[in-house]
Formats: C-alpha cells, structure tokens, sequence
C-alpha cells in the first residue's frame, strides 16, 4: 500500500462537512488506512471518533493528506506541510476549485483508486519572502499562490523598483504587484489580465495592478534567481502599503522597505487519480467548452 496512514484536514467552517468526511474516513478504513483527522478539524465538525493529529504529527506521521474545502484550505494546509514531503490531494467542498480539483460526488471513486495505486504525482514550487527594513527581517513567509505588494488605502499609488539578482528590471508607480507562483496564475494574477501558466514552469510570474504606464506588462522571469521590491515611495494621502503572502498579510510597509522572494527550499507535492488533466480543469472552470450563443454575441 503506498498510503498506509493518511490524514484529513477540512474547512471547519463549512457547515455539514461533518458527514463528507465521515465518509471518507470509512472508505479510507475499509481500504486498510489508519485516518488521522487535524485537531482544529476535529474540534469543529465534531469528528473526534478518530485519532487527532497537529499538522506537526501530520507531517512526521502521514503518508497522504487529503484536504477537504476550496482552494484556501489547500493554500494553508500546503504552506504547513511542504516542508515535510507530505502530498497533498485536494477535495472540493463548494465550487470546483483550481488545485482542490476533484469533486466532492466523485471523492470516494477518486481515493479508491489512489490507494490502489492509479495515481500520478506532481511537485510545484512555493514563493518565500521577507520584508527588510534595513538590516532587519520585519515579516517573512511562504506562498503558494502569489506574494501581493499594493498600497494600503483607497486614493494614490505606491512607486516600487524592481530587480532581479540585483539588476534593475523597471521602477513602476501601480496599485500593486503580484508576483506568483504557476499555480497562483489561476488566481489574482488572472483577474489582473495575467496569462496562464501550467503548474509544472519553474517559473516566476510578475503582474502589475493597475499601472500608472501601460507599457508596464506581465513578465515570466526564472526561478533561480532572487528578486527585489523596495517601496520607493508612498502617495502623501497614502497610510502605507501591505504585503500578503497567500492569506498572511504584513500592513506596516513604509517607503524604504525591500521585499525579498525567491523560490522556497521545499516544493510541494500534489496527488491526482491517473488521468488528470490541467487543461480539462480549466475547460470546466473557465468554462472553456462552451460555446457562444447569439444572445452572448448580441450582450
């Protein structure tokens, strides 16, 4: 058995996920799996009938996580166990999601035949970074979806200079900056006119948000190099600006500061059933195999 003991980590906000991931738990039982189940996870479905486990346990304990929610209990959930190796599988709970891609009907279906083996296996690489105020590290994390820099109130730009391995790329007055992962193309990066990148690029994509200059346009750079933010300056009506990585956000940026990012140590490790298909999850959720109707063309 490749998967031998394997955990369950759910969005506990979601009201009736108690059931769904019972359910999973008998089938991961009847296949032969000892089921772990995250303590928070745990304490708010009231699925407390299985051994409980913090995501430190999860990581020296797990074979497989299967994570249950939308695509932020995944963002989470990958920043807390990249480091151990532990893959991940992503369970959706709500709307089809990017990277939590299978559908809550077919779940069980899907980890049944994972267990047996049918699976493929895919790394894609995280974004950590820091803030630097001087010598001092002032915020630091990881993302797997994008690190976002954008000003902190509602009136004015931020102006930011950006370099790579310490040579100058351009200097930018925006509302912000998106510097993503290939997974994190799918997200805010999309929604800011950025192109998609497959998830298996090892690359770096930097989206601007509203540029003052139109000129300024996304850019793929590798990811072996260290790039370089530094808030030149702030509009005098602004407060300051923030930085987000993922859901972590710092909102004490002052000008001066340099935000740091490169390709984190550890990439993470996603499970699919054989057969998955990128290009078939963005079909379904960009809904890319509909076709145009008069009535789309007459809008």
């Amino acid at each position: 058995m490749h998967f031998k003991t394997v955990a369950l980590i759910g969005r506990y906000q979601d009201r009736g996920l108690d059931a769904p991931l019972r359910a999973l738990a008998a089938t991961l039982q009847t296949a032969g799996c000892t089921v772990l189940v995250e303590t928070d996870t745990a304490v708010n479905t009231g699925v407390t009938e299985f051994p409980t486990a913090s995501y430190t346990d999860i990581g020296n304990q797990a074979d497989l996580a299967v994570i249950m929610g939308g695509d932020g209990t995944m963002l989470g959930a990958a920043r807390m166990l990249a480091h151990s190796r532990v893959p991940l599988i992503g369970i959706n709970h709500g709307r089809l999601g990017f990277i939590t891609d299978i559908p809550l009907d077919t779940a069980a279906t899907a980890l049944q035949r994972v267990i047996k083996g049918n699976f493929d296996i895919e790394e894609r690489i995280l974004l950590e970074g820091r803030v630097m105020r001087g010598d001092r590290i002032m915020f630091s994390g990881v993302a797997l979806n994008d690190v976002v820099i954008n000003r902190a109130g509602r009136g004015g730009m931020i102006e930011l200079s950006v370099d790579l391995d310490n040579s100058l790329m351009y200097n930018q007055r925006a509302d912000g900056l998106i510097i993503s992962t290939p997974t994190g193309s799918t997200a805010y990066a999309l929604a800011a006119n950025g192109p998609i990148l497959h998830p298996q690029l090892r690359t770096i994509l930097l989206v601007p948000v509203a540029p003052q200059t139109l000129s300024n346009r996304p850019i793929v750079i590798p990811d072996s190099g260290v790039l370089g933010i530094t808030i030149t300056s702030l509009s005098r009506v602004e407060s300051g600006a923030s930085v987000h990585f993922d859901m972590q956000t710092w909102s004490e940026c002052q000008a001066g500061d340099r935000i740091e990012v490169r390709r984190a140590r550890d990439p993470i490790r996603f499970i699919h059933p054989s057969g998955y298909s990128f290009f078939s999850t963005l079909r379904r959720k960009l809904l890319w195999n509909r076709m145009p109707t008069l009535s789309d063309e007459a809008e």
